[in-house]
This record gives structure tokens, sequence and C-alpha cells, in this order.
């Protein structure tokens, strides 16, 4: 079948040549030609040849840029990609066996995502046009990689952005109900069919590692979900409090602890910042801290209001900090950015009067790739800081 072509205004075609992946719909001059979910050529309103793309009737990113070349996307085409993920992968990847095969955007792929937890792979379709080539992805994963099972895990709410139903189920194999996987020595169940994003958050994983070497002492992990952080420093400490408001992440990650030995972790049910304003109440003290909150940030609008809300787990957090502490701080908010939170955590220390030395900024792991034309691949910000009196 002939493949047909959209054209893009001036501004939409500078945007593709410049890199970035995304091609909104205010920037389509025509699309009369496309079908939602279809791979087409994209072109300017001179006609010189611009992409090959996604195209979607439904999300206000109409396209999605496959490659700046004028190559016909087809199955093979997708096997190479995916071997090129995989081999850039088994370059950063070492001491664990769950991470991130295919990075979206991170890897050129806009829309599709592949995790793997040991020998099963969940599959993501985010736009129509990954949608309609899913099949093919799971057939191509199978044939590469011979997991025991291919799952999706569409139950996301981007897809109804998309005109996309939320579902998740088996598409390749037998998935277990449960996995144990392996993160740097440290043992974790994940249910590839339920929990948050594919079944645990696997960016984080090079940060855990990196918090391990700086705690000690008596350590708190706020917002441990699944214990993540928690039992990454448990070995380094002589005692961990681990709090989350979900009882149902708390049970995994006392059946986590259990998997681990490690008797030194408390997990507390709790909000946060109830939690926090508590114990500095009662001056309480850590000679570590994590905070590792959910996105407070979900668009522009919620700015001033995420902002506030760092400031203040890091302000109670720093008011219990020991002399020379470290406190290591996060945010997943893409629209909160580095210097936007070094800022506000700047602004609690100060008004924790402490002096903090920064010791580290870090990102996501590395099997979550930062593509440097499209600033929406870097999400996470993580900064290690020591109190130094």
């Amino acid at each position: 079948m002939e493949t047909a072509t959209v054209t893009v205004t001036r501004r939409g075609a500078d945007r593709a040549r410049a890199g970035h992946l995304w091609i909104y719909r205010s920037d389509v001059a025509d699309a009369s030609a496309a079908r939602g979910g279809a791979t087409v050529r994209v072109t300017d309103e001179r006609r010189r040849f611009v992409a090959r793309a996604f195209y979607s009737d439904a999300s206000e990113i109409a396209l999605r840029l496959l490659t700046p070349r004028d190559e016909e996307i087809d199955r093979e085409w997708w096997r190479a990609r995916l071997r090129a993920c995989f081999a850039r992968r088994a370059r950063v990847v070492e001491g664990a066996d769950a991470y991130r095969l295919v990075y979206a955007e991170g890897d050129a792929l806009p829309s599709v995502i592949v995790d793997r937890y040991g020998d099963v792979l969940v599959l993501q379709t985010l736009s129509q046009g990954a949608e309609a080539i899913k099949d093919q992805l799971a057939g191509l994963l199978a044939e590469e990689l011979q997991p025991r099972a291919v799952v999706e895990r569409n139950d996301v709410r981007v897809r109804r952005l998309e005109g996309l139903e939320t579902r998740a189920g088996v598409l390749f194999g037998d998935a277990p109900a449960e996995i144990e996987i392996n993160q740097h020595g440290v043992k974790f169940l994940v249910s590839p069919l339920g929990g948050q994003k594919t079944g645990a958050f696997l960016d984080q994983r090079e940060n855990h590692l990196a918090a391990r070497s700086y705690a000690s002492g008596r350590a708190l992990d706020c917002f441990t979900f699944n214990g993540g952080f928690a039992l990454s420093v448990a070995p380094a400490c002589e005692s961990v409090l681990a709090l989350d408001i979900s009882a149902e992440a708390l049970t995994t990650a006392r059946r986590n602890a259990g998997l681990n030995g490690a008797s030194n972790v408390e997990f507390r049910e709790a909000n946060v910042f109830d939690a926090l304003r508590e114990m500095q109440d009662a001056r309480e003290t850590f000679d570590a801290v994590i905070l590792d909150p959910p996105a407070f940030a979900k668009n522009r609008a919620s700015l001033q209001a995420a902002a506030r809300g760092y400031k203040e787990i890091n302000l109670r957090a720093l008011k219990m900090l020991a002399p020379g502490g470290v406190l290591v701080t996060c945010t997943c908010s893409y629209h909160v950015g580095e210097q936007m939170f070094l800022e506000v955590v700047a602004a609690a220390a100060s008004d924790a009067r402490r002096r903090l030395q920064i010791v580290e900024k870090r990102i996501q792991a590395r099997d979550h790739p930062v593509l440097a034309t499209v600033p929406e691949t870097l999400y996470l910000k993580c900064l290690v800081a020591r109190a130094i009196d």
C-alpha cells in the first residue's frame, strides 16, 4: 500500500530538522490523505522531504518522527532498531536483570517502551502508530530475545489522548503473576501485569546504588513504594525507617525486606508530609534522609504548588538531618528543571539555617537515555547533598 503524505508548516519542518521528534497538530498543513495510526511521509509546504513518522488523528502530537531518512519502515527496519537498543543496553547495564530495553523518544523510537524483568518483557505502545504495529513488535521481541512471555501494560492515561483503550494482558507466552528480580544485589518482587508503571520503578536503579555509597547510621526513606531506596541502603545503615501512604505498596515492601533478610528496616504507613512534621516536632534526627516523591508538577500550571511541596519536604528533612548527614532528594516532574530544583533545595537549606554541599547531580538510570534534542526525555533529577554543619 502506498505511503500517505502529511504536509507540515515551515515551523513544524524547522522543529523536525532541529532534531525534535514531535510535530504538533497546529503545525500540520494537510493530513487529508492519512489515517490515524499510519506510518507516513512528512513533507514541508514546498514538498521537500522531512521525515517518516507515526500519524495520530486524535492527539495534539500529530506526528512522532521515526527517521529523517526517506526509507521504508517495515518489519526489518524495526528489527534493526530494536537490536540497536539491545546492544546499547548491553554496554550500560550490569548487576541487574530488570531494566529498560527501549526508551521511546530517548531511543528515537517514539511511543514504544520495552522493559525487561528477568525472562519477561513488558511492552507499551503509547500512540496510534505504535498500537498499529503492536503485534509485530511483540513478535520481533519474541524472535530476538526468546523470553518466557511478552505482556502489554497499556493501562496508562496517555493512551486516552490517542483515542486508544487502556488494557493489560499477555501478548506472547506464559506470564507468571509475580517475578523475583535482582537489582545490584537487592531482590524485589514484581507483578508484570500490576503495580506502578510496567511493574516497578526502574529509572532509580542507579540512584539506589549511589545512595548506598553515601548512607550510614539511622536513615529515613520517604515515599518508599516497594522499598527500593530503603532496602538498597539497608546494608550500609544501622536502621532504616521507610514511609509510604499506600498500605498495598508497603505489603510488597515488607515481603521484599523478607527476601533480603533486611531486619533493620521498619516500614510505616503514613502521609509523608504529616509524618515529617510530627518527627520534626519530636526532634528526631537522621544521618541520611531520602526523598523520592511522586511527580508534584503534572503540568506547568501546577509548578508553583509543586515548588511549595518540594520545599516543604526538603526543609523538614534538613531540620532533622544530623551534622554531616546526607540528603538524597529527587523530582520526577519534567516541568521542574534542574535549576529550579536546585533553587528550591537551596531555599529550603537557607530557611533551615543549614549549609548544604551538593555532592552529586544525578538523573535517571542509563537505560533511560536522554535524547539531546528532545528535552522531554530528561525528567528525573536527583541531588545528593551533605549538611556540613
